[in-house]
């Protein structure tokens, strides 16, 4: 497939901002269906393209991502410190929720059930430590996102059994899991509970 040097530019800025995490040249070459050469000149350019803005490409051996520029550290920091303080707003309960009574799973998971992009939120709950990385046995590029001790502990519970409503829930994921492989119908989510004592408790964390 051919695409033009900007496009195939674009279109990496556009997977590494969406992805959130760090991608392969492999990984990238597989997306974009380019070459090696075509990968690398192109992220490159990248790399010169925002050399004056706001966010920066971050380089580790073969993977690379999208971060915020040096400069612009103290703002982040500050804002970081601000959102700290708050209580975890909805979003934030729904993807702890998640993590909780379905983890550990990927983030890619996560977005799916929730259909909307989860990076940002996932980082502050890790930041928080609710939530904590574990290594995927099946893909050790994409890590798998599972509760904490310290939630459990703050929870008042020593395993994720004894969530309200666990065994419950489980069922729900079940029921769905095959209900999807049936119709094979995307548009489908598993309902989790509408409210929970957990929401209620991780509400002022």
């Amino acid at each position: 497939m051919h695409t033009e040097p900007q496009q195939l530019i674009n279109n990496i800025e556009a997977i590494l901002f969406w992805k959130g995490e760090p991608q392969s040249i492999k990984e990238l070459t597989k997306y974009l269906k380019a070459s090696d050469a075509d990968i690398t000149t192109a992220l490159a350019s990248l790399e010169e393209n925002l050399k004056t803005r706001g966010i920066v490409l971050m380089r580790n051996g073969d993977e690379v991502m999208l971060g915020t520029s040096p400069d612009a550290s103290s703002i982040i920091e500050a804002i970081t410190k601000e959102e700290l303080s708050k209580d975890l707003g909805r979003a934030a309960l729904e993807t702890l929720s998640i993590i909780l009574y379905k983890g550990p799973l990927k983030r890619s998971e996560i977005d799916y059930i929730r259909g909307v992009n989860s990076t940002f939120i996932i980082r502050n709950l890790l930041i928080r430590g609710l939530v904590q990385k574990q290594q995927s046995v099946s893909d050790q590029r994409a890590p798998l996102y599972a509760a904490s001790f310290e939630l459990l502990s703050h929870l008042g519970i020593t395993d994720v059994k004894q969530l309200p409503e666990f065994e419950e829930v489980q069922e729900q994921i079940r029921k769905f899991k095959e209900t999807h492989e049936q119709e094979a119908s995307p548009e489908q989510t598993i309902q989790e509970p509408e409210s929970t004592p957990v929401d209620e408790a991780s509400a002022s964390l």
